[in-house]
């Protein structure tokens, strides 16, 4: 099966976790289309999703505006139509503290049960040239999208910023390709990126990807 190739959605320096150069399905259920999903977060030149720490990092949670994503352009990572999108589900509050993550993951069954929205917060969904490919991009924040169902977007184009809404716990940006509009009843379908810049994991030196999928906690830039 042919992967999408894409463009990196957001500009800056990025971590990729939960790759499908690791493992597939990505996030470990085959759930909502995700099954070739990836997530990035935005870091620093140290690796780093927060300049700041202090007690509530050790201990609870976080305002999302401490992390460095958030709020953060996210960029449509194609040519094509939105065909949907939802907002309106609020940031959560960012969670490193291991006290804090415990009672979240306990919530996890419910937040399945509430369905698509309640994991994957505020979405735009693009439909690719051909219309039988659907890149979906979430967690965004609320009231930033800037599109409407039926716009056309280009690669590059702002549709919204990095939020903490659905089932995050910082912020982030989630994006996958899907074989329909509903990721209900979806199938996730392979997916690459153009041009960027990697720092692979344990290494300092940087290479040049012309195609490819960032590997597991590799930090990313987009190239032009």
């Amino acid at each position: 099966m042919t992967a999408e190739l894409l463009h990196l959605p957001f500009t800056g320096l990025w971590m990729a976790q939960n790759s499908p150069a690791r493992r597939v399905p990505s996030h470990g259920v085959d759930l909502f289309g995700e099954r070739y999903a990836i997530d990035f977060v935005a870091v620093d030149r140290r690796r780093r999703t927060s300049e700041q720490r202090d007690w509530r990092t050790v201990l609870t949670t976080e305002p999302p505006e401490r992390f460095l994503g958030f709020g953060r352009a996210i960029l449509a990572p194609a040519d094509g139509v939105v065909v949907d999108l939802h907002d309106g589900e609020p940031d959560h509050e960012g969670r490193r503290s291991q006290l804090a993550l415990v009672p979240y993951a306990l919530g996890q069954a419910g937040r399945l049960r509430q369905g698509v929205h309640a994991i994957a917060g505020n979405t735009v969904t693009i439909a690719l040239r051909g219309g039988d490919a659907f890149v979906s991009l979430a967690h965004l924040r609320p009231g930033s999208i800037p599109v409407a169902v039926g716009d056309r977007v280009a690669a590059g184009q702002t549709i919204g910023e990095c939020g903490n809404s659905g089932n995050s716990t910082e912020p982030h940006v989630h994006l996958q390709v899907m074989d329909r509009v509903d990721p209900s009843n979806a199938e996730g379908l392979p997916l690459a990126f153009r041009r960027f810049r990697e720092w692979r994991s344990g290494s300092d030196q940087p290479v040049v990807v012309e195609a490819g999928i960032p590997g597991e906690r590799s930090i990313v830039e987009a190239l032009t």
